[in-house]
């Protein structure tokens, strides 16, 4: 009989953080972990530090706190090298519906301004191939893409992790076509992905003749279809729904790039 190997039980299958919500869109934005760990493949494995000096940390607003989303988006850049997911007490911002369709199908999450309110979000430590994998996957480097990566401003804005310690220097995916409203002009939070699809099919004929009368609809005639997408996206602008993140005149001019730290490295668990 074999014996189980050091790390039995801590596959993502067996924590059941296996879905990708680019598999499944509706799930989005994916299971998140309880706790801090180190995605190392398939597998998701304690840390020993919470902070790591020569990787950029990039906050997860959505699927990218997802580890089965992570180790979808690393492999189709085939990039194999294990990422730390911290989790964070982040005070200043809050999480949004993106103003835009996703051709993954969904409608995906981006920070917006929230003086003075706390929540839990994961920070990933990235070196330069994964920090250039996920900048790839989120649009930045792409005219026509979805958004853009900025530094975190200073003012009015604190990351702690959750062993207490302070995070300077994070950077964010933040939409270039901002957040969808609640109908004062405040950006709305992000309620779950049928919530959202539902009210906004509910609220828009034009939406519905796109993208059909559910969210199962929505998303599957989304997925994939750039232009179906396109088309969704201009409906959101033109019924009025959206505004800007509160983010963009802190950031404007002040895309993120990474530190010039030479190769890539192994962040140790």
């Amino acid at each position: 009989m074999t014996s189980p190997g050091p790390h039995a039980g801590r596959t993502l299958e067996a924590l059941g953080l296996a879905v990708a919500p680019r598999d499944s869109p509706l799930s989005y934005p994916g299971i998140w972990p309880a706790e801090s760990g180190l995605l190392d493949g398939d597998l998701w494995l304690p840390l020993s530090r919470h902070t790591f000096e020569d990787r950029v940390p990039v906050l997860a607003v959505g699927s990218n706190a997802c580890p089965a989303q992570l180790r979808h988006k690393m492999r189709e850049y085939e990039v194999s090298s294990p990422i730390p997911l911290v989790r964070t007490r982040v005070t200043g911002l809050d999480v949004g519906v993106s103003a835009h369709v996703s051709a993954m199908g969904y409608m995906s999450a981006s920070p917006f301004r929230a003086p003075g309110h706390t929540r839990e979000l994961f920070v990933t430590w990235l070196d330069r191939v994964q920090l250039a994998a996920m900048d790839a996957s989120e649009g930045v480097t792409a005219p026509a893409g979805s958004f853009d990566r900025l530094p975190l401003p200073d003012a009015g804005f604190r990351v702690e992790t959750d062993s207490g310690e302070r995070v300077d220097g994070v950077h964010l995916y933040v939409n270039r076509r901002g957040v969808l409203h609640d109908g004062t002009g405040t950006p709305r939070p992000h309620p779950g992905e049928r919530a959202v699809i539902g009210e906004l099919l509910a609220a828009s004929a034009r939406l519905r003749e796109l993208f059909g009368t559910t969210p199962d609809e929505f998303s599957e005639r989304a997925r994939g279809d750039l232009r179906l997408c396109a088309a969704g996206t201009r409906v959101l602008a033109q019924e009025g729904w959206t505004t800007v993140s509160g983010l963009e005149k802190d950031t404007e001019g002040r895309r993120g790039v990474a530190p010039d730290d030479g190769a890539p490295s192994s962040p140790s668990p």
